[in-house]
C-alpha cells in the first residue's frame, strides 16, 4: 500500500524536480522567510527542496499554505496556479516517502463519557456521571486526550463514592431513601429531545431515567405560560416509556396577568429499571411521519396555546419492593446458589466473565482469586450473596486494569521502535474510537483468537451501524462543530427575544440528527459543506423561514436554498461562533479555518488591541472597524484570511437567523480572499469550500484521527492523514471509508516503544 501511495504521489509531482522546486520556494517565499524577516517565526534559509525529510516541519508549514493560496501574502508575487500545485504536489510526493509516525500514546484514562458509556455496556446501567465526576481538561480540542487526563486523590476518591454506587444499583442493594430530581429540558444527559415526544404533543419534555426499585414514584410537572382565552384548555398528556398514564386540564387561569405557573403532580408505579418520563400539551394538528417535506419559505406552525412544561421532578422510591430480576440483575446473575450447593463455584462463573469485560482482555491466571477473596469479604460482612457479588464489583470498578488503558510494550522491543499493537489493545482502540466504551463479546472473541485484524472492515461497518455509534455524534461532533457548548450558550435576551429553551434544544439537536444521518446512511463527507436537507421541527423551521413544518419531532427537510444546507449554516454552528450581544466574522472565520480548512491563525501580538465590543455596534461599523484593523501590517497577513470567510456568513445574526439587512442597511456579505478570489455570502462560501475540498477533508480526517488516537498530532503525522484522505476519495468520500482510512493508518495499528527503555 505504501508503494503505491510513493508511486501515485510521485506521478503527481513529476512537473517539478528538487531543483526547480527550489527555484519556486527562493523567488516566491525567500523574500520574507529568511533569517533576516523571518516571517511568521518560519526561515526556509539553508532549507533545502532536495531534502525535504531533512526539515518536513517547515516543509509541511509551506505545503499547507501554497495549497491554500494563503502565501504569498496579498501584494507580493505570487505563482501561477499550475506552479503552486506543481509544489505542493513536489512536497507532498516527498513528504509521503518518510515512515509513517506510530506514535506513544500515553496512559489513558477513561474520560467521564467512556466511564458512563463503560458502565452502561458492562452493567446495563445507563446513569449521568456528570455530577458524581469532575470534568475532564480538553486538549487538542477533544477531552479524550491521554496526556491530558490525568489523576488527583479527589477524582480517586469520586471513583470509589461512584463504584459504591453503581454496584448497589446494578445488584439491587440500594436503600429505599426517597429522593427528589430536578430535569430541566435540553439539560443533563438523561433530557430527551422533544422528538422522543409523540407527534400530536409540543410544548414539553421527556428524561430517559434509571429507576433503582420497584416502587411507586412521584412525577411534578412545572407548566408555565400566558395562555390564550380563545384557544381551548390545554391538556397535559404524561406518558411513561410512550404509553399515556394520564391526560390532565392545564387549569391555567388567562385573567391572571404575567407569566402564570402551576404545579401538576401524580404518583405512578414502575419496575426498577430505565424508562421514559414524558409531560407535554396535546394537540389535533394532523402531521405526516414519512418521507421528505419539501420546504418553504414562511411562518407556518399551529398556535402552541401559550403553555409549556418548565421543568420535570421525580421523586421516591415510595413503597418499594424487594430487587427483583432488574436489566442489571439479569445480566450480572448468571447463575443462582441453590441451598444445597457451594456459593463459590457461582461466583466465579458470575466475576470471571464480568471482569473478562471490564478488563478488556481475558483474565490472566490467578487474578481473579483477588476478588475471589472480596466476594467472600462482602458475603461475610453482608450477610448474603449478593452483598458478596456487589463487593467484588466494587472493586472491579475500581480497578486500574477498568479505569485505564495500557498497551505494554513487548518484552524485546528496542527503545523507539515501532510495533503492531495486540489484537486486544487494537480491539480497545476501535470501540473506545467509535464507541467511546468497551469492547463487545464479538470483538473480545475475535480479538482473544487473533482473528480482528483480517475482518476489520466488516467490524468497522457493524460497530457504525450500532446505536453505540451516537457517541461519535455526542463526543466526536459535539466538540469538532462545538455544539456542546450550545446548552451553556446565553444570547442577549434584548437583543434576541425570540430566543428559548425550545430553540436552544432544538439547534443542538440538528447538528446531532444530520451528523448521525450521515454514518447511518453511509453519506458523503462532502455533504458537510454542501448537503441539500437538514434536519427540523417546526420550532426551528419557524426561526429558519421555512414552511410545511409542524410538530415538535424532527424530520429530515429537503432544502432548495444556498441559505441553508451544510453545517455552516446551522444555527447552533452560528450562534457558539458568535458574540452574546452580535455577530463576529473574525470568529466565525476563525472557526472555519480551524474547523473546516485545518489552517488556525495564529494568536494574535500580545500589543494589539481588541475590536471594540458593544451591543451598539452594527454590521456596517463592524465592517469599517475591522477594515481599520486590518491596515496595520501586524493584523493584516491574519485578517486578509478571516475577516472574507467571516463576512461571508454575516447575513445570519448572532443566533442564525438569515436577515438581508439591520436597522434599516442593507448585511454586505462580499469579501476577497487572499489570492483574489471573490466571495459573497454562503452560497459562495460552500462553492469556495467544494473547491478546496482537500483541504477540508485533511482537516476533517486530522480531527478523526486526534479523537481516535487520543493524542495531538504533529508534522511527522501529516502525510498520513493525507494518505487517509485518499484512501476516503477511493471509497467515494463515504463516512465509512473514512472511518476505515484511519482504523488501517498506521498510528491507529502500531505503537512506538518508549526512547528511553
Amino acid at each position: 500500500m505504501l508503494s503505491l501511495t510513493i508511486a501515485a504521489a510521485t506521478l503527481l509531482a513529476q512537473a517539478l524536480d528538487p531543483a526547480s522546486a527550489q527555484k519556486t520556494v527562493n523567488r516566491y517565499c525567500f523574500g520574507c522567510h529568511n533569517q533576516t524577516v523571518k516571517s511568521g517565526g518560519l526561515s526556509l534559509q539553508g532549507v533545502k527542496a532536495a531534502e525535504v525529510h531533512a526539515d518536513a516541519e517547515s516543509w509541511e508549514k509551506v505545503l499547507r499554505k501554497v495549497r491554500g493560496t494563503e502565501m504569498p501574502p496579498p501584494g507580493a508575487p505570487r505563482p501561477d496556479s499550475a506552479t503552486a500545485k506543481a509544489l505542493v504536489n513536489y512536497l507532498d510526493a516527498e513528504l509521503a516517502k518518510s515512515t509513517p509516525n506510530a506514535g506513544a500514546p500515553s496512559i489513558h484514562r477513561l474520560n467521564r463519557a467512556e466511564y458512563s458509556n463503560a458502565i452502561r455496556d458492562l452493567l446495563a446501567l445507563d446513569l449521568d456521571h456528570s455530577a458524581a465526576l469532575p470534568g475532564d481538561d480538553s486538549g487538542y480540542g477533544f477531552d479524550n486526550i491521554g496526556d491530558v487526563l490525568t489523576v488527583s486523590p479527589l477524582l480517586m476518591e469520586k471513583y470509589m463514592s461512584s463504584a459504591r454506587r453503581v454496584s448497589r444499583l446494578a445488584v439491587g442493594t440500594v436503600k429505599a431513601s426517597p429522593a427528589i430530581e430536578k430535569y430541566r429540558p435540553g439539560i443533563g444527559r438523561e433530557s430527551l429531545s422533544t422528538d422522543a415526544l409523540p407527534i400530536s404533543v409540543r410544548g414539553g419534555m421527556a428524561i430517559h431515567r434509571y429507576f433503582p426499585l420497584a416502587a411507586e414514584y412521584s412525577v411534578l410537572v412545572r407548566v408555565r405560560g400566558n395562555p390564550d382565552p380563545n384557544q381551548p384548555d390545554a391538556k397535559l398528556d404524561i406518558r411513561v416509556d410512550g404509553a399515556r398514564v394520564q391526560l390532565l386540564d392545564a387549569q391555567i387561569n388567562p385573567a391572571e396577568e404575567g407569566q402564570v405557573t402551576r404545579n401538576i403532580e401524580i404518583r405512578v408505579p414502575l419496575s426498577a429499571g430505565t424508562h421514559d418520563i414524558a409531560a407535554a400539551f396535546l394537540t389535533e394538528t394532523p402531521k405526516s411521519e414519512n418521507g421528505v417535506v419539501r420546504a418553504g419559505r414562511g411562518p407556518g406552525g399551529p398556535p402552541t396555546f401559550g403553555v409549556s412544561v418548565e421543568y420535570l421532578q421525580i421523586g421516591g422510591p415510595f413503597n418499594a419492593k424487594v430487587a427483583a430480576d432488574n436489566p442489571s440483575r439479569k445480566l450480572i446473575f448468571t447463575c443462582r446458589p441453590t441451598a444445597n450447593q457451594a456459593e463459590e463455584p457461582c461466583a466465579r462463573k458470575i466475576l470471571g466473565p464480568l471482569a473478562r469485560r471490564a478488563y478488556r482482555r481475558p483474565l490472566r491466571p490467578l487474578e481473579l482469586e483477588p476478588l475471589m477473596k472480596i466476594f467472600a469479604m462482602g458475603r461475610k460482612d453482608g450477610g448474603s450473596f449478593d452483598s458478596g457479588i456487589e463487593t467484588a464489583i466494587r472493586a472491579i470498578l475500581v480497578s486500574p486494569n477498568f479505569l485505564f488503558r495500557v498497551e505494554d510494550s513487548p518484552k524485546n522491543a528496542k527503545p523507539g521502535e515501532a510495533y503492531a499493537v495486540t489484537d486486544l489493545e487494537l480491539a480497545s482502540r476501535l470501540s473506545f474510537f467509535l464507541w467511546s466504551s468497551i469492547p463487545d463479546d464479538e470483538l473480545l472473541t475475535l480479538a482473544s483468537a487473533n482473528r480482528l485484524r483480517p475482518v476489520l472492515a466488516t467490524q468497522v461497518k457493524r460497530m457504525l451501524a450500532d446505536s453505540k455509534a451516537t457517541a461519535l455524534v455526542d463526543n466526536f461532533a459535539g466538540q469538532w462543530l462545538q455544539v456542546r457548548n450550545i446548552p451553556s450558550w446565553r444570547p442577549d435576551p434584548d437583543k434576541y427575544p425570540q430566543f428559548d429553551e425550545p430553540l436552544r434544544t432544538a439547534f443542538q439537536k440538528e447538528s446531532q440528527l444530520f451528523f448521525k444521518y450521515i454514518i447511518n446512511e453511509d453519506r458523503s463527507i462532502l455533504d458537510f459543506i454542501n448537503a441539500d436537507y437538514t434536519f427540523l421541527n417546526d420550532r426551528l423551521a419557524r426561526h429558519y423561514g421555512v414552511k410545511g413544518v409542524n410538530g415538535s419531532y424532527f424530520r429530515k427537510v429537503a432544502l432548495d436554498n444556498p441559505e441553508r444546507g451544510g453545517i455552516l449554516s446551522q444555527a447552533g454552528v452560528l450562534m457558539v461562533s458568535s458574540y452574546p450581544t452580535r455577530t463576529s466574522p473574525v470568529l466565525r472565520g476563525k472557526w472555519i479555518l480551524e474547523n473546516v480548512l485545518g489552517s488556525p491563525p495564529p494568536p494574535p501580538p500580545a500589543d494589539i488591541p481588541d475590536l471594540e465590543d458593544k451591543a451598539s455596534t452594527s454590521p456596517s461599523n463592524l465592517r469599517a472597524a475591522l477594515e481599520k484593523h486590518r491596515s496595520k501590517a501586524a493584523c493584516a497577513s491574519c485578517h486578509s484570511r478571516l475577516d472574507p470567510l467571516g463576512f461571508s456568513l454575516e447575513n445570519y445574526d448572532a443566533v442564525g437567523r438569515f436577515r438581508k439587512e439591520e436597522g434599516g442597511a442593507p448585511i454586505d456579505s462580499s469579501g476577497a480572499m487572499p489570492n483574489g478570489t471573490q466571495v459573497n455570502g454562503p452560497g459562495s462560501l460552500k462553492a469556495i469550500l467544494i473547491e478546496r475540498q482537500e483541504e477540508f477533508v485533511d482537516c476533517l480526517a486530522e480531527k478523526l484521527l486526534t479523537y481516535a488516537l487520543g493524542r495531538g498530532l504533529d508534522s511527522k503525522d501529516l502525510p498520513t492523514v493525507r494518505q487517509i484522505r485518499r484512501d476516503t476519495a477511493t471509497g467515494d468520500q463515504r463516512f465509512s471509508a473514512l472511518a476505515l482510512a484511519v482504523v488501517n493508518s498506521v498510528p491507529f495499528q502500531k505503537r512506538k516503544s518508549p526512547s528511553q527503555p
